[in-house]
């Protein structure tokens, strides 16, 4: 703190959000990011003005965002091809390939997967990211619309709204034949350019300024709604991803989300 002094700031006040876990640090005057940076590298943190600080709406990836896993890997576990399909998804969310064609590469390596497999990955391999469900009750009982917008899939996303309480959720739709997928997905794909449409059209119905909006993701297909919202916030991100993000959370859990709106840990909703 004596240091964030020495480099511009005047008037530091510090107000702990919780005794030694998360505090704001209130200043006027003039301080780039890169001195910060080299401060404070062992902690996450938000450099942010404070207007419009808590956000009334929220746009959320869901693969290793909102939950551990990558549904499709996942699916591609019970079919015996996890390791070439995990390839092809790290790669699509590094941005190293285009997002529509991985995508409909990897679900046409799933063709014959029985349609029960996917209660199955969701019963036994989806879990909920730690601080997720806090996170969206906590916002919402403060009156944010919480969006899950997922390169994934419906029956996964369908699932994580009602458990821990999405006012929505958009993805893809899965095609089936006599309780087998047939390789192939509804089009149009919901990809990058799908969620930052979402975010345009709900600040739109919302009526809301783009400073109030939030968005939350860790690939590259998340990069546009990130760079878009008021707040964009790489989690445990790819490396292009980080890079467009206002604020990354690099060490914590998704209640650091909420501390950096300056929620303090006795608000919380879980």
């Amino acid at each position: 703190m004596t240091r964030l002094k020495e480099l511009g700031a005047i008037n530091l006040i510090v107000d702990w959000l919780h005794k030694e876990t998360a505090c704001d640090l209130l200043f006027d005057g003039n301080i780039k990011l890169e001195d910060v940076n080299a401060i404070i590298n062992q902690a996450d943190y938000c450099l942010q003005p404070t207007h419009h600080r808590k956000k009334k709406l929220l746009l959320a990836d869901m693969d290793s965002t909102i939950i551990t896993v990558e549904c499709i890997d996942e699916l591609a576990d019970f079919a015996g091809i996890k390791k070439e399909v995990s390839a092809i998804t790290e790669q699509a969310m590094n941005g190293e390939l285009d997002f529509n064609d991985a995508f409909r590469a990897r679900v046409a390596m799933l063709k014959g997967l029985s349609e029960t497999v996917l209660q199955q990955t969701y019963d036994e391999r989806v879990t909920l990211m730690a601080g997720a469900r806090t996170l969206i009750q906590t916002m919402k009982a403060n009156g944010t619309y919480c969006a899950l917008v997922s390169g994934g899939f419906t029956f996964f996303t369908n699932r994580i709204r009602e458990e821990i309480g999405f006012d929505m959720d958009d993805s893809n739709e899965l095609i089936f034949e006599d309780g087998k997928l047939t390789g192939d997905a509804a089009e149009p794909i919901l990809n990058s350019e799908a969620k930052l449409k979402n975010l345009n059209r709900l600040l739109k119905e919302l009526n809301l300024d783009r400073m109030q909006s939030v968005a939350i993701g860790d690939g590259a297909n998340d990069i546009p709604m990130i760079e878009a919202a008021g707040l964009g916030v790489s989690y445990h991100a790819k490396p292009k991803a980080a890079d467009a993000a206002d604020a990354m959370i690099r060490f914590g859990d998704l209640t650091t989300l909420l501390y950096f709106q300056g929620y303090k840990k006795e608000g919380f909703v879980s």
